[in-house]
């Protein structure tokens, strides 16, 4: 269990600043934070299937070749153009 001194001390390693207003929520979340992990570090993998947990399948299109537009047809909406390329103006 993480303490306010705990809190303070790891403030204090950071060079933070921690008022006494935020030290009981800071202590509380951070205590949250370890059961958390605790829990998901006791969890056994074995339990769940996580293929399917949310009740999607493939989700992603098959990667098939498409036709797309030619270079004239793109460079035509170019604001200038220079040797079949983008002319992009240099900044400074």
């Amino acid at each position: 269990m993480v303490t306010k001194q705990d809190i303070l001390k790891i403030a204090e390693l950071a060079k933070l600043y921690v008022g006494p207003e935020e030290l009981d929520g800071l202590t509380d979340e951070l205590n949250k934070m370890i059961r958390f992990a605790d829990e998901v570090a006791t969890a056994s993998a074995g339990e769940t299937s996580f293929n399917t947990v949310n009740g999607l399948e493939n989700v992603f299109r098959e990667d098939a070749p498409r036709p797309c537009s030619g270079r004239e047809e793109i460079l035509k909406n170019a604001g200038s153009t220079e040797d079949g390329f983008f002319l992009v103006r240099r900044r400074r």
